[in-house]
């Protein structure tokens, strides 16, 4: 009988093991990357992830939790007084408002496996909170494990007006003209983690 309860406890030890997966986020070579686009153009740059873990249960990420510094935005495209400039427009309560707001998060309620033509295998599910406003997101993610390292790549759309980023928006006000930028900004994801367990 306790040879037959200790296997029984090995077994379930091991499956634990297998089957549910600590990761902690790798965030000097994860990367964000934003691209924001206008009636006469497009701006991009990075942000970085402040940190983050996540669970991988039977290959499928069953949860996760992301710290984005949200003060770390920087822009590329741009040098100088006109990168300074944007930078600090964007830092504003006109758009991010770090000052009150210096950190945006993203909470990972499950993921299914879901392949497309795109490379993509799985479709991740959360809420991302940006100026304290939570919103329901999901999108199409590839997703590799391999020797404790996993990756997951992925481009992100998301409507800024959800998030009360209103300045510039033809949604909220007339006449703008070439000066109007878009709602929707695009995130491609390149993100890294470890296995701790």
């Amino acid at each position: 009988m306790k040879k037959m309860i200790l296997m029984a406890s090995l077994i379930i030890a091991t499956g634990v093991q297998l089957f549910a997966q600590q990761f902690k986020a790798d965030t000097k070579t994860s990367k964000i990357e934003w691209v924001g686009k206008k009636v006469t153009g497009q701006h991009n740059g990075e942000i970085n992830l402040k940190k983050g873990e996540l669970t991988l249960k039977k290959g499928n990420i069953v949860k996760g939790n992301f710290t984005i510094d949200m003060l770390s935005i920087v822009t590329l495209d741009l040098q100088g007084e006109w990168k300074e400039k944007l930078e600090g427009h964007l830092k504003s309560a006109d758009f991010f408002d770090v000052e009150k707001h210096n950190t945006a998060s993203f909470t990972i309620t499950g993921s299914e496996a879901k392949a497309d033509e795109k490379g993509n295998t799985h479709i991740i599910k959360g809420n991302l909170t940006i100026k304290g406003i939570t919103k329901s997101l999901s999108f199409p993610a590839k997703i590799t494990v391999k020797d404790n390292k996993l990756v997951a790549i992925a481009d992100i759309t998301i409507n800024r007006t959800d998030y009360d980023i209103k300045y510039g928006s033809g949604k909220f006000f007339e006449g703008l003209g070439d000066k109007m930028i878009y709602d929707d900004f695009e995130i491609k994801l390149n993100f890294g983690a470890v296995a701790t367990k």
